[in-house]
């Protein structure tokens, strides 16, 4: 152990060392293998309350090293389906019909999955992009990182059996190498293109050819419909704010963090704090299997995340040859498809082989039931562009905003290495500065290319929802190179919607036009998002009330908690009484629901009309509501739902008052009373008693409400009323972060990991923080020294390879 921490005071606590040797690579094919890290690697990981890991060493390799081991403790089974996933072999451990859990593409099944993953490993993908020197291929550092993680990972392997029953003495729990780790960095970066495309790609085969050609046109409608529905049914959203310190009580910054990511499988947080002395100290949640913090914090600057609605990937629509449907023209002139002939081993049966196909603008897609319902006949096919698929930079982007001392910092690290592939950035410092930028990886498609090159499909969809569809057989619609770009094909920084130094400024994953209200963002490109159109609920909701709040200034970080946990129902706000009013005049509390049966509806009228309009667990009349208003986005449209439309020149007001007449009305409230008392549920029952998880054989009650609502504290549960209404929570509020500096040298933070840090159920720290989102309560998490010395429940483990 490095002398530095030989002297360590630890006084009353655990200490533990842990070594072990590095156990051989697992297998890959000829060629392609490639050892674990062997010798000299270590690490102390410090444990504080709840089991959040502070990990220290002196090098980067070693502190992906301690985080690798510490993540295995926590996440082994789920880290291990992932590295079974990117290496292409489900199909072989669980069968080809099986699923992955969404966490690492879209692929339909497993055997969809493995054709993608191992298309990517047999074409050297991953390692073609590692070997790019950096920038626009990963640094040192963020490999050494990988390196040492892999290596982590495999030395907890080696010392533990899990307990964890997902996967104990399963034989795909296995070590890992470098590639495995850099595989799962690519899959994330990809998953809004090519990953969101698995089955389109995989599924993709040349028709049979047909004199005169022919084959069904595409459907520009269902196409529009599609992509939308993609973003819409993306597991993944958020909510960030940043105060600049002119509306804090002590002139510094403040930001709160809400990422509505997934509560099981892959795409969970996991929290950490990171420490190479004189070097790194950065605190807050990676990704499960990322070595690096991605959403976080240090002694002076703060930031998290949103998912954008850039459209990162574009088609190319390709003419083909008429007397061969994988020969296309550019330029009048011939190109042969590439031929990526893929096999996959699975379980109980022969392998399966299958052909993908490959252009220079991506692969080819087309799949009946696919995510883009798009046809490939004898004249015309599609290719995806995903310049994602050419980005392993995350690693470094966010290692740059660990290192970040000011936003400024953190838009530095954003322009030198651009590895955010779909989302925005919001972040304060201690400074009282703010910053928010949709600094992203986005095909290079500008307004003017799009007018060009646009084939009549896409000037169907790219003003519609932002999918470009170019003419790939004209040379002169390549997207070209911005100056400041550090690959070709994509938007370099000068041209990302930014906003400095705003009182406020907020998202909540509409586009960036209303970043700040009073300060609308214009002039960007229509793949970024929309400019003048209407808002979401959430985001009028989290406008109007962050507004508010730098109004009022003085803020500190108890303000920011009260914000998260403030429940409000936006479109309660905008409809209940409304509805309440229209209920109470029905000609003797009658409606139809929709099996035309007369329901006694006025029950609900005085619930409707009491409720407090927040979805907090208490909360009576919060249920009905809700059963009542997804009944309303399944029979009235939109456009229909309100007497007062939308105006660009009022987008956090309008829409407004409901349109109580409008058909479809009555049938929703009918349908809801309907469903509350069939499953034995009283109207004015308080939503936590049917909005709950069940974590050690106990009911946690859950607070928040869906996306539908408006509410901040967004959460999504799986509705069961023969088991007491709503269930498991499957995504929602996830590592939240109310962060703010009060001169000290130590960041004033409150931390929330909404699921708690361990997914195995025999950990204690499987449920603990679950309780305390229960409870709408915080940990207080420890960054300097003298405060993670101090913790009660301080424990010590050495960690070596040797």
């Amino acid at each position: 152990m490095h002398h530095r921490f030989r002297g360590l005071a630890v006084g009353a606590v655990a200490l533990l060392t842990v070594s072990a040797a590095l156990p051989a690579a697992a297998a890959e094919p000829p060629g392609r293998q490639e050892h674990p890290a062997r010798g000299g690697l270590s690490a102390v990981v410090r444990y504080t309350e709840y089991g959040i890991p502070h990990i220290r060493a002196e090098s980067y390799a070693d502190l992906g090293f301690g985080t690798g081991w510490a993540q295995a403790a926590d996440q082994v089974c789920v880290l291990a389906d992932g590295f079974v996933t990117v290496r292409g072999e489900r199909s072989r451990f669980f069968g080809p019909a099986g699923r992955t859990d969404g966490s690492l593409s879209s692929a339909g099944d497993n055997l969809s999955s493995d054709l993608y993953f191992r298309g990517v490993r047999q074409a050297g993908t991953v390692e073609k992009l590692l070997a790019e020197p950096a920038p626009r291929g990963p640094s040192r550092q963020a490999k050494d990182l990988m390196r040492g993680y892999a290596a982590g990972y495999n030395t907890w392997l080696r010392q533990h059996r899990t307990t964890d029953p997902a996967c104990k003495g399963a034989p795909w729990v296995r070590p890992v190498t470098t590639l495995d780790v850099a595989a799962r960095f690519y899959a994330l970066s990809v998953i809004g293109g090519q990953g969101g495309a698995v089955d389109d790609i995989t599924a993709a085969q040349p028709p049979a050819a047909r004199p005169g050609g022919g084959g069904r046109a595409p459907d520009a409608r269902a196409l529009i419909r599609a992509v939308r529905e993609r973003a819409a049914d993306a597991d993944m959203g958020s909510n960030a704010v940043a105060f600049a310190g002119g509306t804090t009580a002590n002139g510094r910054g403040l930001l709160l963090g809400n990422p509505h990511y997934p509560w099981q499988g892959g795409r969970r947080f996991w929290q950490v704090q990171q420490t190479i002395p004189g070097e790194l100290d950065v605190a807050g949640a990676a990704l499960l299997g990322s070595p690096t913090v991605s959403i976080g914090y240090n002694s002076r600057v703060a930031w998290s995340h949103t998912v954008s609605t850039g459209v990162p990937y574009n088609l190319a629509q390709l003419t083909l040859d008429p007397a061969d449907p994988t020969v296309y023209l550019v330029d009048g002139r011939p190109e042969r498809m590439t031929r990526r002939t893929v096999t996959v081993a699975v379980k109980d049966g022969p392998p399966v082989t299958r052909t993908q196909w490959w252009t220079r603008y991506g692969p080819v897609v087309a799949a009946d039931d696919g995510s883009l319902p798009l046809p490939w006949t004898t004249t015309t096919a599609f290719a995806l562009n995903d310049p994602n698929a050419a980005n392993l930079r995350f690693a470094d982007t966010s290692l740059g905003f660990g290192k970040a001392r000011d936003t400024a910092g953190v838009l530095a690290s954003l322009g030198r290495h651009q590895g955010m592939p779909w989302v925005n950035t919001v972040a304060a410092d201690s400074s009282g500065h703010t910053l928010f930028t949709q600094s992203q990886v986005l095909p290079r498609i500008t307004d003017d290319l799009a007018a060009r090159c646009s084939t009549d499909l896409g000037r169907a969809t790219y003003p519609a929802a932002g999918l470009a569809v170019l003419d790939g057989s004209r040379g002169t619609c390549a997207l070209g190179r911005d100056a400041d770009a550090v690959q070709p094909g994509i938007f370099g920084p000068a041209r990302m919607p930014t906003l400095k130094d705003a009182p406020y400024a907020e998202n909540s994953n509409d586009s960036a036009w209303l970043a700040n209200a009073d300060r609308p963002l214009t002039g960007y490109e229509r793949i970024f998002g929309t400019i003048g159109t209407a808002r979401s609920p959430r985001t009028r909701g989290a406008i109007d009330a962050v507004a508010a709040m730098a109004e009022r200034g003085s803020l500190t970080v108890r303000d920011l908690q009260r914000q998260q946990f403030a429940n409000r129902v936006t479109v309660g706000e905008l409809a209940a009484e409304d509805a309440a009013r229209a209920c109470a005049a029905l000609p003797g509390g009658v409606a139809r629901n929709k099996d035309g049966a007369q329901v006694d509806v006025s029950a609900a009228c005085p619930v409707l009309a009491a409720w407090d309009r927040t979805a907090g667990t208490g909360s009576r009349g919060a249920l009905l509501f809700d059963r009542f208003w997804r009944r309303i986005g399944a029979l009235v449209p939109n456009a229909q739902r309100w007497k007062v439309p939308f105006s660009a020149a009022d987008p956090v007001h309008t829409p407004h008052t409901l349109n109580t007449g409008a058909p479809g009305f009555t049938t929703a409230l009918a349908d809801a009373v309907t469903e509350l008392r069939a499953a034995g549920i009283e109207l004015d029952s308080p939503l936590g008693k049917h909005q709950f998880v069940v974590r050690d054989g106990r009911r946690l009650p859950i607070p928040g409400g869906t996306e539908a609502l408006g509410v901040w504290n967004k959460v999504e549960p799986v509705w069961d009323p023969a088991h007491g209404g709503y269930t498991e929570v499957t995504m929602g509020s996830s590592h939240i972060q109310a962060v703010g500096w009060d001169g000290s040298g130590c960041p004033v933070a409150r931390t929330l990991l909404t699921y708690s840090q361990s997914s195995n159920p025999n950990s204690p720290h499987s449920s603990d923080q679950t309780r305390l989102f229960s409870r709408e309560r915080w940990v207080t998490p420890r960054f300097c020294e003298k405060d993670i010395l101090s913790s009660p429940a301080l424990k010590v483990v050495h960690v070596h390879g040797r």
